[in-house]
Formats: structure tokens, C-alpha cells, sequence
């Protein structure tokens, strides 16, 4: 039984397109005998013809990714390499600063001599010494 011009038909009525028309199996030979559009109203109206509910986009896929999200994974808008977003040789330079400055504090007070400070100045600068933390404990450890 082709019903290919009464899908179309009841489409045009309901305002819906042809794949969302469902047809009710037990009123098919009502379904088949109706030729107007008036005829398919009423069989609207008495329920043998229905539209199917639009179908949207699922958001399960996107509530479980902003789940993932809140919990801290995930890179969120990171976009580039670690290196690329904060360059290792502006981190050295920084950290080279910090530990300059200390020592240029620990000099001026006169925690360190002038000898202990141009040596540990030279081990900074050579890479020798890691962070500010171990330069403190290279000046209390027995750079004096």
C-alpha cells in the first residue's frame, strides 16, 4: 500500500516535514481512502495522523564534557606548547633577576663578602644554581 501522496499531503497540513508524518497502523484503510485535504484535518483531529516531536541536537556529549571541565580537565582555550605560550628563556631570565637581586640585597647588608657573591654571581649565570630557595641555601650553606 503506497502511501507516498497522503504523507505528502498530511505534511503540507500539519506544517511539518514528510519524515515526521506518522501514520497510525489501525486506521490505514481510512488513511488510504482519504484524497483531500480536508479528509486528512480529520483524520488529524481523530488522531490517525500525527507529527513526530522535533528531534534536536543531544546535549549529553556536552554535559559531560563541561562536567570534565569543572573538574579541572581538559585544556579548556589552551591553544600552543607550554614553551610557546610563556617561553623558556623568558622564565630563565626572570628567574636569573629574582636571584640577582638577592644576592645584591644579601651584599649590601653584608650577609655574603664580595668573594662569596661574584662566585655565586657566576654560578647563577652559569646555570648552576636552580632557584632563589637554593640560592639561599648555597649563601647560608658556606659561601661566606
Amino acid at each position: 500500500m503506497n502511501l507516498r501522496s497522503k504523507r505528502r499531503l498530511a505534511a503540507s497540513v500539519l506544517g511539518v516535514g514528510v519524515d515526521r508524518v506518522i501514520f497510525d497502523e489501525d486506521y490505514a484503510d481510512l488513511i488510504q481512502d482519504a484524497i483531500t485535504r480536508s479528509t486528512i484535518r480529520g483524520l488529524i483531529g481523530f488522531g490517525a495522523i500525527k507529527a513526530a516531536p522535533e528531534a534536536g541536537t543531544s546535549r549529553g556529549r556536552a554535559r559531560e564534557r563541561s562536567k570534565k571541565l569543572k573538574r579541572g580537565r581538559g585544556s579548556g582555550s589552551t591553544e600552543g606548547k607550554r614553551g610557546a605560550r610563556n617561553p623558556r628563556k623568558r622564565l630563565w631570565v626572570s628567574r636569573v633577576r629574582a636571584m640577582r637581586w638577592r644576592l645584591k640585597v644579601a651584599e649590601e647588608k653584608g650577609t655574603i663578602s664580595k668573594e662569596s657573591y661574584w662566585k655565586l654571581y657566576r654560578q647563577v649565570k652559569g646555570g648552576q644554581v636552580r632557584d632563589v630557595k637554593h640560592l639561599l641555601d648555597l649563601m647560608k650553606g658556606g659561601a661566606k
